[in-house]
């Protein structure tokens, strides 16, 4: 069902690649990263976002980055800005000018729930520093891939780095929103 907005714990559309049979699946995979490896039978913090700088050496993120990459296509995506002397947030949306969709950049794991033995498909965002437009609202933003990356993204490479890069502020545009929250 479309909605305007998800939220973290959410099943969201999700390309990703198997990388023992290469096949590539669009799935609906629940945001929030369990590591493989952990053994909490509530699957511990379940970070949704991952900081480039260190996605590559952080023991939670590191293993993903380097053999589980996904891409969340998205036609928009919302950033907070603190209001000086309020508790509220002003919502913002990005988005393309053109209204095109575009992929950002995630990581992907299965984790066996050690209570049921249940396999759980989860993933988490890429974020970097902010170019100028995203910076005047708040100082991080998804990785967003160029779709010439696509293909090495999902690939078998070890550490994509020059992929993450800080996308252009000029195809891109931003607005206030009253609608987050709303299906």
């Amino acid at each position: 069902r479309p909605r305007y907005n998800a939220a973290p714990s959410q099943e969201l559309l999700v390309i990703w690649q198997n990388h023992n049979t290469g096949e590539r699946s669009l799935d609906l995979i629940k945001w929030g990263l369990i590591p493989h490896w952990c053994n909490d039978p509530k699957g511990g913090r379940k970070p949704i976002n991952a900081k480039a700088e260190g996605v590559a050496r952080v023991p939670m993120f590191r293993d993903a980055y380097a053999e589980r990459r996904c891409i969340v296509p998205v036609d928009g995506f919302f950033v907070w800005r603190a209001i000086k002397g309020a508790r509220a947030k002003q919502h913002y949306a990005i988005a393309m000018k053109d209204g095109s969709p575009f992929g950002l950049a995630g990581l992907w794991e299965s984790w066996r729930n050690p209570n049921t033995g249940e396999w759980e498909r989860t993933f988490a965002i890429i974020t970097m520093p902010s170019n100028t437009l995203v910076a005047q609202i708040h100082d991080r933003m998804p990785a967003i891939l160029e779709p010439a990356s696509y293909e090495r993204w999902l690939g078998l490479e070890p550490d994509p780095r020059d992929l993450l890069i800080t996308y252009p502020p000029e195809p891109m545009t931003d607005r206030k929103s009253t609608r987050l929250n709303s299906s």
